[in-house]
């Protein structure tokens, strides 16, 4: 019998089965023929794909395809600000960054700061504006190129996309929207109009370049349900259908089921903001450990890295393939211990948040050149 497991863009439980989440969301595995297609324009391969990190999409072949045809396509992701940036946050972005630097095409990045205020009783406006420009620092601080990086709050560029979202919530049910969701007759309207405002910037670069022109969305797969309501209108108000390509989790540090999440308590959450004793003492408190009970037990039998919360880290963050199957077949086989590969793991996110929290600060002088406004 299938676990049970629940995944919507607001709430991701149980240990989920993203085979099965492919089937159910309508969208397509990331095979070979189309990696190898990639790989032909971009000659390397992330190690994301790789690894299967990006592992399903919708429509990146038609993407492809334009290029071919010697037409561009923009990029598309955002951040709906409710409090800090931590680890999970950083995966999509990342690999958004790849995808920059290795088409030099132009990315379109959202912060709907009205949606956790419509969806988050807890929230004023004020608050998501705060943290909307808290996160765009940790945005910048992954490198994206300012030239071809355009963000945007939607309360500050509504201006530009309201008619664009009033032209998508026509064509919108609203039955569509309780279905696709699961919204009751107790939601405000607010949060039941927000999705027309996710699609908009999917119909932007056709506006923007003044000829049909695809986007490409990367995102974790929570995240696609609006953008197959996009994909539903998109043909009928003459855009192109979005193209999505789709990341698995980054596993809650409690354990391998679900994701990073505040909702597991901050104390269990690696924020970018974290200093080194904090990183350390959440590892080695809360990381989930697929080692034996006793150093004898693991020497003779080994740890179990599939559900190993340290190593499932490590395969979003060590780049090398090498180093992580040597880490891998080390922890199998016994010879590496728990604590040693918990140490492993603290090291490489005390690397890479120290540089990190560098870059922050210096983004600090560069917001403007990447903010879109009215």
């Amino acid at each position: 019998m299938d676990k049970e497991f629940k995944v919507t863009p607001w709430e991701v439980s149980g240990e989920v089965d993203y085979n099965k989440l492919t089937r159910e969301f309508g969208v397509r595995p990331l095979d070979d023929k189309i990696t190898a297609k990639l790989k032909s324009r971009t000659k390397d391969l992330h190690y994301f794909l790789r690894r299967k990190i990006f592992f399903s999409h919708m429509y990146l072949d038609k993407a492809l395809d334009e290029l071919e045809k010697g037409n561009k396509f923009y990029l598309y992701t955002g951040r709906a600000p409710s409090g800090p940036v931590h680890m999970g946050h950083l995966i999509p972005w990342i690999f958004t960054k790849w995808l920059q630097d290795k088409f030099k095409v132009t990315l379109l990045f959202q912060i709907p700061d009205e949606e956790k205020f419509l969806y988050n009783q807890g929230l004023t406006l004020e608050d998501t504006k705060r943290w909307a420009y808290e996160n765009i620092l940790d945005i910048i601080a992954l490198g994206f190129d300012p030239k071809r990086t355009k963000i945007f709050l939607d309360t500050e560029y509504a201006g530009h996309m309201y008619k664009h979202a009033c032209m998508a919530a026509k064509k919108m049910t609203f039955s569509t929207i309780k279905s696709t969701f699961g919204f009751n007759d107790s939601q405000n309207i607010g949060i039941i109009f927000y999705t027309a405002m996710q699609s908009v910037p999917a119909f932007l670069p056709t506006i923007m370049e003044n000829k049909k022109t695809r986007v490409l969305i990367p995102c974790a797969i929570d995240q696609d349900v609006h953008f197959r309501l996009t994909r539903d209108v998109a043909e009928s108000l003459g855009y192109p259908k979005p193209a999505t390509i789709l990341c698995r989790f980054l596993p809650a540090l409690t354990g391998p089921k679900g994701k990073m999440s505040t909702s597991t308590g901050e104390h269990a959450t690696i924020f970018t903001t974290d200093n080194s004793d904090q990183v350390k003492t959440k590892i080695n408190k809360y990381a989930f450990s697929g080692g034996k009970d006793t150093v004898e037990e693991h020497r003779k039998k080994g740890g179990n890295p599939d559900v190993d919360v340290s190593y499932q880290w490590l395969t979003f963050l060590e780049e090398d393939d090498k180093k992580l199957k040597k880490i891998h077949d080390e922890y199998k086989s016994g010879k590496l211990l728990s604590g040693e590969l918990k140490q492993i793991l603290i090291d490489k996110l005390n690397a890479f948040l120290k540089e990190h929290q560098k870059q922050r600060e210096k983004a600090r002088n560069q917001v403007e050149k990447f903010i879109l406004k009215d």
